[in-house]
């Protein structure tokens, strides 16, 4: 009898049949942390491009400077444009927390507008400096601008298909768990190129045209 319960002891501890599972739980903020993680890398990606541009940024090359070329009061409007839309995803991220699918869709959208508009008319600028042949070629100062600035506006860009994305995911699954994490990283990422373009800003703009 003994045997039996032995053998029997030993058949269940090995039985790997498949109603045995594994649940391995997604570690707390994990996701959380890993962005934060990445928009520390994207920091230093920034850092250099800056960098870069405080090295360049006085070698016109006989050519023209930023005094010549930037129009400040459609880049202020672009600012606003910019800074607008951070707010509108405050609102986004407020109507989540009351489980308002429609309005989060609304601000969402807004806020998907905007940034839009931001890379219409940032477009714009570059098209209208390499027709006037100011073009990132031309001197060391152009090329460190196009770069700072284009990277910025591959952020946007990038932002602006994300935010398609999730609400396409939003109107397909609602609020999940999941849904409302890549709500919250896609937030730490848009209010992160906000705070870039206030240095673009204040560094390139302001300073090139004042200076």
């Amino acid at each position: 009898m003994s045997t039996n319960l032995n053998t029997s002891t030993t058949m269940s501890s090995t039985d790997t049949s498949p109603h045995f599972y594994v649940l391995e739980d997604h570690p707390e903020n994990g996701s959380l942390l890993g962005f934060w993680l990445y928009l520390m890398s994207d920091c230093l990606i920034f850092a250099c491009l800056f960098a870069t541009y405080a090295v360049l940024g006085r070698n016109y090359a006989a050519g023209p400077s930023g005094a010549d070329l930037f129009n400040l009061p459609l880049v202020a409007l672009n600012t606003a444009l910019l800074l607008f839309s951070s707010i509108t995803y405050g609102f986004a991220m407020l109507e989540m927390q009351k489980r308002q699918l429609h309005k989060t869709f609304i601000w969402l959208a807004i806020t998907g507008v905007l940034g839009a508009c931001f890379i219409y008319f940032e477009l714009s600028e570059f098209i209208e400096l390499i027709n006037d042949g100011a073009g990132p070629g031309r001197s060391g100062f152009l090329t460190s601008f196009f770069a700072l600035v284009g990277t910025h506006g591959l952020h946007v860009s990038f932002g602006i298909i994300w935010l398609v994305t999730l609400m396409f995911q939003l109107k397909k699954y609602g609020f999940t768990v999941e849904n409302r994490r890549r709500l919250m990283c896609l937030s730490m990422f848009w209010h992160f190129l906000d705070v870039v373009w206030i240095g673009v800003f204040t560094f390139v703009y302001l300073m090139g045209v004042l200076s």
